[in-house]
């Protein structure tokens, strides 16, 4: 059983990772690189627009002042360098309740700081850029890495049409993508770090995050395809080196490939992407040597962004992750009733920008998977009554920027089923109606 708690402890921090906000993206040194505000490359942050996704594409080189320069000789190296360093910061503050206190602790939560991070966000080179940033946790009280893409990009011609190359060095996957539909930049935008969330979610879906290592390419053939690929490593974060697994319920076995294909059709008020992304992962829970547990994640993705009254937009997004798993190592420690599994989780948002000020967005998600009362135990608040994964609900949003780097936003959580049930889901007699959540954030960027 021991195992198994490992498992859960695993399960746990994946949809959360999952339902956690995503880092934004829009940093105010992008801007003072570009010269344009942020609106420029965002409908509202994070979501990229056609700008936007072209600048990450060129790996966030492009830049509107000189800097140093050297041309190379035969006997000199060549420089590159910006005027300014490219660095950024944000402060979080945030309140949390849900509809029934979790037992024995405070309901009204209020994080003051909820978070704060700084970033070293923008050009390095002519061809080298980053979005990297570190993160202070209030809960953790100490800084850590938080989502990170440092990249080389380039153009060539390929059939007579625009080809951009470019490799990436991150620490999610999903995290290099373009789009608003897959995890790592994908919606909730925001959410709270202490309110309970479902416990199972696929591995592609935050399992991994800021826990790996990965070296991967990409390339767009006329603005149309996308194609990305990349291996990683397990890199625990405050882990012992070289890596024994001792503590970390996820170990990769050699290498976990990941996969992206993604075709995009644009207009001048029309922008349609359809895709699919996966990764095929081995792992020992705990350790480096032993039974191993095999995940493979299909998914698919959708998003439509369509301008309205000249400064508005809608933005539709679905995304359908199909997760099958074969547990012979948890089985094997007594974790789970059997070694064969599957989850499937579906969202669907849709959101409309009032112009770049005001944005509203409502969601409906759902996960479904193979019962397990070992893999899913009964637990107050966070456990099963019945071993299902089964978890439901519905999600509305508001966010208002009075200014480009300053962000009110509300969110409210609803729930038709957590973890399995919609009544005393836990057996303790907790209902999932009890774990709704409202959300309020306030975000400044500089």
């Amino acid at each position: 059983m021991r195992r198994g708690r490992f498992v859960l402890l695993a399960s746990v921090s994946v949809l959360f990772g999952a339902l956690k906000p995503s880092s934004v993206q829009a940093v105010p040194s992008y801007a003072r690189q570009t010269g344009l505000p942020c609106s420029g490359c965002h409908y509202t942050p994070p979501e990229l627009n056609p700008a936007g996704r072209r600048f990450k594409l060129l790996g966030y080189v492009d830049r509107k002042q000189e800097g140093v320069t050297a041309n190379p000789t035969g006997r000199s190296a060549g420089l590159d360098m910006l005027a300014s360093l490219p660095l950024s910061a944000w402060f979080e503050t945030s309140f949390t309740s849900t509809d029934k206190p979790q037992k024995g602790t405070q309901n009204g939560n209020f994080e003051f700081p909820q978070d704060a991070s700084l970033f070293l966000a923008g050009a390095w080179s002519t061809h080298v850029g980053s979005f990297l940033q570190v993160t202070y946790s209030t809960q953790a009280d100490h800084f850590s890495i938080d989502n990170t893409d440092v990249r080389f990009a380039d153009t060539t011609k390929a059939g007579g049409k625009e080809f951009v190359y470019g490799l990436t060095l991150n620490n999610n996957p999903t995290v290099e993508d373009l789009w608003n539909d897959t995890p790592a930049w994908g919606f909730p935008f925001i959410a709270s770090d202490v309110a309970p969330t479902p416990t199972a979610a696929p591995i592609i879906q935050g399992a991994l995050a800021q826990d790996v290592a990965g070296l991967g390419g990409y390339a767009m053939w006329d603005e149309h395809l996308y194609l990305a690929a990349a291996l990683y490593r397990s890199a625990h974060v405050g882990g012992a080196q070289p890596n024994p697994g001792t503590n970390f319920p996820v170990n990769i076995r050699g290498v976990a490939p990941y996969w992206r294909v993604a075709w995009q059709q644009s207009s001048a008020e029309t922008q349609l992407e359809v895709g699919s992304y996966g990764i095929y992962m081995k792992s020992t829970p705990e350790a480096v040597l032993g039974l191993e547990d095999t995940y493979t994640d299909w998914a698919f993705d959708l998003q439509l962004d369509q301008t309205l009254f000249r400064t508005d937009v809608l933005s539709l997004r679905g995304s359908y992750v199909h997760e099958k798993s074969d547990l012979a190592a948890t089985f094997d420690a007594g974790g789970a009733e059997q070694t064969s599994h599957h989850l499937s989780a579906f969202q669907a948002n849709a959101e409309y920008h009032f112009g770049n000020r005001v944005s509203t967005t409502v969601a409906w998600f759902n996960t479904t998977g193979t019962t397990d009362p070992l893999l899913f135990p009964q637990s107050a608040i966070t456990g099963s009554a019945n071993g299902d994964p089964k978890s439901n609900g519905f999600i509305g949003s508001v966010s208002w920027w009075p200014t480009q780097n300053l962000q009110f936003a509300a969110q409210y959580i609803a729930y038709s089923h957590f973890n399995g049930g919609s009544t005393n889901y836990d057996g303790a007699g907790r209902n999932a109606s009890d774990n709704n959540t409202m959300y309020l954030l306030g975000r400044f960027v500089f």
